[in-house]
């Protein structure tokens, strides 16, 4: 076969050979599979420059093998390099980046060689930075000691060492040598949470948001537009208050108009399965009348939204992440209820005849909102004019 012949295939064999290699495949067989002879595949296979690792998904933040393919087709056609990185949804920095940092010794830019060595640099671990310098280390420790946050001691090492660029450590890698212990710590206040270890943020979130397993959630967006305004009985919000340990909880349910609350207790733990059984028994006490809409977090305690709208007839929307203005009546109400049940309290030791006693004096509250009329008191207006129509 002639030497230029591998050249002539198409970029799609070409794929498919690399995809075959990178699923585990020798090269004969992938050869075969492609319909080209092993001298072909093994030519391919030296230009990129062995191939020796099984290709997985990866974070989409990543340069796919069909972005560098795309890549290498674009300069291969003379395309500027910015209409290439539009074409592939990429930042023309990242793919001026990937062409400098992946391409062959010879200045050539090959896809397959290319996202090999993205691979290996993935691998390649790196000793951290304060491990490695002392001196860093003891001064970063020396500002912690006097009670400096690491964002402030991130931004005066720019300052004081502004030619240093290897002490330019960003405020997460001091906080990440703390929880390692690179930086040992002199007494409990190293940082000012006094935590030894990274905080999970939110109840089950991630950073792409939560309720990831429930695509049929309604956003705030699409809540009808009377319930903003406060003009008719029967549309709620809620939330949980968190005990001590992460242990225990409590269901807040608070009524946007008459700002009645209803306490619900969460009984052996706060799974979506517990807490929709305890939103949908309280809700079927309540008049049918007073079941309109539910505003709730995006907390993945109500992954069961979808039933608990079935057995009780609600309609459950969403507020949006990081929001919790779209849920004002409702954190107002939890700030009130931290008079009763302070952070740190065990909340699965809370009696029921406690929280029915603690959502009497808040009902029985008279509210500024209100005209200094209590929940109670809208709440019997309510009945009564319910009862002459």
């Amino acid at each position: 076969m002639p030497r230029y012949a591998p050249n002539k295939m198409s970029p799609e064999v070409k794929r498919r050979y690399f995809e075959l290699i990178r699923q585990g495949l020798s090269g004969s067989a992938a050869s075969s599979q492609v319909g080209v002879s092993l001298s072909c595949g093994s030519l391919w296979f030296i230009d990129a420059g062995s191939v020796d690792f099984v290709d997985r998904p990866i974070s989409r933040r990543y340069l796919t093998q069909d972005d560098r393919i795309e890549i290498a087709d674009g300069l291969a056609a003379g395309e500027s390099v910015k209409a290439i990185a539009a074409r592939i949804g990429k930042s023309y920095q990242s793919v001026y980046r990937e062409i400098s940092r992946n391409r062959k010794p010879n200045g050539r830019y090959q896809p397959w060689y290319a996202h090999g060595q993205a691979h290996q640099r993935r691998l390649r671990t790196r000793e951290r930075r304060l491990a490695l310098d002392k001196a860093l280390r003891d001064v970063v420790a020396g500002k912690l000691d006097k009670h400096w946050s690491p964002a402030q001691i991130s931004r005066w090492l720019r300052r004081r060492w502004s030619k240093r660029r290897s002490w330019h450590v960003c405020a997460e890698t001091i906080y990440e040598a703390v929880y390692r212990g690179l930086i040992a710590a002199q007494d409990s206040l190293t940082l000012r949470t006094g935590r030894t270890y990274r905080h999970k943020r939110g109840r089950g979130r991630t950073r792409e948001g939560a309720l990831k397993q429930s695509t049929n959630m309604k956003p705030i967006s699409q809540r009808p537009a009377v319930v903003e305004t406060r003009t008719r009985i029967g549309h709620w919000e809620g939330d949980l208050i968190i005990g001590s340990g992460q242990r225990s909880a409590i269901a807040t349910l608070v009524e946007r108009k008459s700002r009645l609350t209803v306490l619900v207790p969460i009984r052996g733990g706060r799974t979506a399965q517990i807490v929709g059984d305890a939103l949908i028994q309280a809700f079927a006490i309540l008049p049918k009348a007073l079941r309109g809409t539910l505003t709730w977090d995006q907390g993945n305690e109500m992954f069961h939204h979808e039933r608990i709208e079935r057995e009780t007839g609600l309609r459950i929307y969403f507020a949006d992440p990081h929001s919790p203005w779209q849920r004002g009546t409702n954190e107002n109400t939890n700030g009130l209820l931290r008079q009763y049940f302070p952070k740190g309290t065990d909340l699965g030791l809370i009696t029921d005849e406690r929280l029915r006693e603690v959502s009497i004096e808040l009902n029985d509250r008279p509210r500024e909102c209100l005209n200094d009329r209590t929940p109670y008191q809208l709440m019997a207006r309510w009945k009564r004019q319910l009862q002459t129509t």
